[in-house]
């Protein structure tokens, strides 16, 4: 077993006192991927209400447009 699973803790990994990632345990990993995709959920759904509602998606095409390059 890890240090950092053992202490429960984040552990940055650093290069010339920059954080450049970080090793969790994995239950905090796991935690953090169920809240965003909890998220995700309630997005979609929520999209998908609105067309319900008779609200019109966005073309891909018009999206981009939008954005630019």
């Amino acid at each position: 077993m890890d240090p950092a699973s053992r202490a429960n803790r984040i552990t940055y990994v650093t290069r010339r006192g920059q954080r450049l990632a970080a090793i969790v345990p994995a239950e905090l990993a796991e935690a953090i991927e169920r809240v965003e995709d909890a998220a995700d959920v309630a997005a979609a759904l929520e999209a998908l209400a609105r067309i319900d509602e008779g609200y019109m998606p966005v073309p891909l095409t018009e999206l981009r447009r939008e954005l630019g390059p």
